[in-house]
Parts: C-alpha cells; structure tokens; sequence
C-alpha cells in the first residue's frame, strides 16, 4: 500500500528537483513519486525518467502539455494511488526523520482502523541568505497526538495559516469534491488549501518540521516584483475563493472564523500589492475587489472591511497608501515571507 503520494510539479526544474525527489525516496515503497514535467523545455523530464528507471517502485513520471503550477497538481492528483495527497515544489524539498515519523503515524492510523481528512504538520522557510530560519508550528492552535475537529481549535496568529506547504489531504477527499485548479495562474495553491477546508471531518496535527520551502530566486512567483506583474491573477483566485462559499453557512463557528480570516489576508495581500505598483488603473482594480466581496457575500465584506486588515488597506489618500505600505513591510519581516 502507497500510504502517500508526493506529486511534484515540475517546469524547467533540472537544476534543482533532484533534491527535492532525493528528499522523499527514503520514504520507500511507502510513497509514490508523482514527477509531473508540465511541458518543460529543459532536461526535467529526462531527469525524472532516469529517476523513474532506478526506482520504478517508487517514481513514476507524468509527462504532459504546459498547465501552469496548479494543472501540474490536477494531474498528479489524478494519477495518485496513495491514500493521502502531497504536493512538494520542485524547489522545495522535505525532512527525511519528519517523513519518517508522518508515515509511522499513518501507518498506526490504519492498523487501528482510522483515516483522517487532513495531516498538518510544520514547515520551514528555507531563505537564501537568512541564517536563523524561520518556523511555522501549530503547537499553540492544535491538539496534538490525537484526531480532532474543527471544534476543537484554537485561534490563529498572523503568518500562522495552513498552507500547501503544511498540509496533507486524503486524497479520496480531493477526489470526491472534485478539486480542480485553475490552468495557467500562479497562487492557486491557496485554492488548494480553502476549497477542502468545509469537507474535512477528522484532523491530525503532527509537530515535526516536515516541509522546507526554498525562497530566494528572483524568478519564483512570491517574488514581490513578479507579484505584482502577476496581480491580476492574483485578484482572480481572491475573487474565485469569495465565490466558493457564503461563509455564514459553513456551520462550525471556529471553521467559519479561521476561513474569513484566511479570506481577509487574501484581500490584504492583493490589496498591497495593487498599492504598491503605483498605478493609478490598478488603484481602481483594488476599490472593485472589495465592491466585489461587498456584492457577494456582504456578512464576511462587513467583518474583513473593518477589522485590523481591511481597515490598514483602505486608508484613504497617499499617505494612507503609504501607512498600508509600511504595515505590510513591518509584517513581511515579522512573518518572513518573500
């Protein structure tokens, strides 16, 4: 039995995705290695066969037309036989004792005759040039060494969400709600993240530093410079994400606020990086996503316009603009993104 299935999309990655496959091969013939070349025009799909011919137990290689990142995702997910879902960047990579010990706990779940919905776990930032690195834990929000639901959460600090970095789904789960990312658009992994959030029953949180999440090339999409070229896809999943649900109804009191919350550092980021280019067009784009959140759900518009972070974006003026930009660069160094 594959107890996980690691989907790594992979474009143009031959310079670094040997470390990230490297990285989950000790996991054995308890993990399946999904490479998913989404269209390279390197040596990544040479690379992953070769991998695929030395281990062909473990990886096999999905080669295909290029999707962007989160069709690179539908097709690993589609193609995943383990019972729980991961995606690792090509990039990116994990650690090999917190595999070990994640997959020891799933296998103790399935002896005992239990599965779960969603396993969290930390993750760390692997910047370039940083040298005490950063760690996202949720020791202070979620039981540990035990199921449990969202009822029995506490709340999240700032910089502290789940991310696809920190999450791992069961993957009959993804499948049955139908999970499907958007083709050609960056940050849809926050799609990835939300959309599930309302199915999921049964929770496990595990406090191992699991994933590592390289930041420091110029050319990755957190980037700040790339975006705010990329902006306007960047309004689309915030836009995609206010239409999944009316968030008055999703019934768990704790799930409904972590989920605003989640929305509120969407609008946020989108709403600096529209300040920060500096063009005027862009300004106006900012007032209609939030007309956009006011039309559609006007419950969660009333809670994230005058909360801490809907009221620093929507400072009026330029020096409002530059009171939203100064919060937003105190808040990168604290969280330490970018």
């Amino acid at each position: 039995m594959k107890y996980i299935s690691f989907a790594i999309p992979s474009y143009n990655s031959q310079d670094y995705m040997a470390h990230a496959i490297e990285s989950i091969l000790p996991g054995g013939e308890d993990v399946e290695i999904l490479v998913v070349n989404d269209g390279s025009k390197d040596r990544t799909s040479e690379i992953a066969h070769e991998y695929a011919r030395q281990y062909p137990d473990i990886v096999r290689v999905i080669d295909k037309e290029n999707g962007g990142h989160g069709d690179a995702v539908n097709s690993g997910l589609s193609h995943a036989t383990g019972k729980y879902f991961k995606v690792v960047d090509s990039d990116d990579w994990v650690d090999t004792e917190a595999l070990h010990k994640i997959l020891d706990l799933l296998r103790h779940l399935e002896e005992d005759g239990e599965q779960i919905d969603m396993l969290v776990s930390n993750y760390v930032y692997e910047k370039v040039g940083v040298e005490h690195k950063k760690c996202i834990h949720y020791r202070n929000v979620l039981p540990q060494d035990e199921i449990f639901r969202w009822e029995d959460i506490g709340r999240f600090h700032l910089g502290q969400y789940i991310l696809m970095h920190s999450v791992i789904y069961r993957t009959d789960l993804l499948k049955l709600i139908q999970l499907t990312l958007p083709k050609h658009t960056f940050y849809v992994d926050n799609i990835y993240v939300y959309f599930p959030l309302p199915h999921v029953r049964k929770l496990y949180y595990l406090d191992v530093d699991f994933y590592r999440y390289y930041i420091g090339r110029e050319d990755q999409s957190v980037n700040e410079k790339n975006m705010i070229a990329r902006v306007d896809q960047q309004i689309f999943v915030t836009k995609s994400m206010i239409d999944m649900y009316q968030l008055n109804k999703v019934m768990c009191k704790k799930l409904r606020s972590y989920m605003v919350n989640y929305l509120a550092i969407m609008m946020t980021v989108s709403s600096i990086l529209l300040i920060r280019s500096k063009n005027n067009e862009n300004l106006i784009k900012k007032k209609e996503l939030w007309q956009y959140l006011k039309k559609r759900d006007l419950k969660t518009y009333l809670k994230i316009r005058y909360g801490i972070l809907g009221q620093t974006m929507n400072i009026p003026g330029r020096s409002g603009r530059k009171i939203s930009s100064l919060a937003y660069i105190v808040a990168r160094r604290i969280v330490g993104f970018n």
